[in-house]
């Protein structure tokens, strides 16, 4: 129970329950970027300075394994996953399409995300975090909690925790030292791991970002894509090819000469924000390279696994929004579920969202034991993106008319689905 008291502790010495009005649900023990278009600088950065030295990086243990394969959650997931689907349904859908509008998660929403010590989760005990073990399936029924609400603001509220997870799996102990402290306090900076870059049939292990070795450090140029609150962002983890090594990551602060921003609003995640990080002879120090050859394949691996987890909360809000539509709409009579064509459809959406989440968590399992997850998280990938997208057109089809105007939100649900096969980044578990 350590890792749910740590949260809830936190959570309840917090007022964004009272502001919300998420109080009661804890106490019963269950729980603007620019659209204008044009380059800016990036935000002005905090200073990151190391408040403690560290003789080693601090890591999470894998988790014991597993005699059996069990998707129950423990009791310390279920009292954060309930306390977060109250936060969603509450706080998230509720301004969910006005995000989509405006292109920027509410900074209410995202500042009370930060209260509720999301990103403690990963960051470990020693470093003022709240893990006492490695737990990608944790990380997975957090994010799956959140899309279940609004899966741009999901990415939005996600990404500071990703770079937080970033630095305590690579992280060596003058960058922990440096940078986790910002994430366990009360002002966690906007950050974000960004890998994507703006190119048609983008391959993550094939990247045009480019870095070469200057002087004792790093100078690095190309452009990112996919960037949540791009212009807001006071840190920066960058995937960029090392000439002579491969792709690698870089932390990049906002303050660093030759780093620019610009929105690039999509089709879906709109809530997020999302920008593009232009890189122009960006110069870094020796210190900015986290991790080793090892890392980047596995970041990159980590991160479908949020985005399957995104899929599988956005379909499970697909789902519980298209049957009482269904049996609540009536045609020629009678309510259209008792039509076979309109009940097998449904059926085929609860099937497939369960095959979704038994890949995902399976995946999520064997990392979190320290075992090898590629290929698990390659049928995860390949099944959510495919069964994702389905269940979001699905969605629309049985609402008909009402599945293409704005009134309901499944056209929304719709758009962000697509990215989830595009996707590399941004969250990580």
């Amino acid at each position: 129970m350590g890792m749910a008291l740590a949260v809830l502790n936190r959570v309840a010495a917090s007022d964004v329950l009272d502001r919300f009005g998420l109080r009661k649900p804890v106490e019963r023990g269950v729980y603007e970027a620019t659209k204008s278009g044009f380059r800016t600088v990036a935000a002005a950065g905090r200073r990151f300075g190391a408040v403690q030295k560290l003789g080693k990086p601090a890591r999470l243990p894998n988790r014991p394994e597993q005699g059996l394969f069990d998707i129950t959650p423990t009791d310390e997931q279920q009292m954060i996953i309930e306390m977060l689907r109250e936060f969603a349904a509450e706080q998230l859908r509720p301004v969910a399409a006005d995000a989509d509008t405006a292109c920027a998660a509410p900074p209410e929403v995202l500042a009370a995300m930060n209260e509720l010590g999301v990103s403690l989760v990963g960051v470990p005990e020693e470093l003022g975090g709240a893990g006492s073990e490695r737990s990608a399936v944790s990380g997975v029924l957090i994010a799956e909690a959140l899309a279940h609400g609004d899966m741009g603001l999901a990415v939005a509220c996600l990404a500071p925790a990703a770079v937080s997870t970033a630095l305590t799996l690579w992280g060596d102990a003058g960058q922990q030292s440096t940078y986790l402290p910002a994430f366990t306090g009360d002002n966690v900076p906007a950050a974000a791991l960004t890998i994507q870059e703006p190119h048609p049939l983008f391959d993550p292990f094939a990247l045009r970002t480019k870095a070469h070795r200057s002087g004792g450090g790093y100078v690095l140029n190309g452009v990112k894509a996919m960037v949540p609150d791009a212009a807001k962002a006071e840190l920066f983890v960058v995937a960029a090819d090392l000439a002579g090594r491969g792709p690698a990551l870089f932390l990049v602060e906002s303050s660093t000469p030759g780093l620019t921003v610009e929105a690039d609003p999509g089709m879906g995640l709109r809530a997020a924000g999302m920008g593009r990080l232009h890189l122009d002879d960006v110069t870094l120090p020796a210190t900015a390279l986290l991790g080793d050859e090892k890392s980047y394949a596995d970041c990159v691996r980590l991160s479908r696994l949020g985005w399957c987890a995104l899929a599988v909360g956005t379909g499970q809000a697909v789902l519980d929004y298209v049957i009482p539509y269904v049996n609540d709409r009536v045609a020629f009579g009678e309510p259209i579920s008792h039509r076979q064509g309109v009940a097998f459809s449904v059926a085929d959406i609860a099937i497939e969202l369960e095959g979704m989440r038994l890949v995902t968590y399976r995946a999520a399992g064997r990392a979190e034991q320290g075992k090898p997850f590629a290929r698990e998280t390659a049928l995860a990938r390949a099944l959510c993106a495919d069964k994702g997208m389905k269940i979001g057109l699905d969605g629309v089809q049985l609402l008909g008319g009402h599945g293409f105007v704005k009134e309901h939100p499944v056209e929304r649900w719709y758009r962000d689905l697509r990215a989830v096969g595009l996707a590399e980044g941004v969250v990580l578990v």
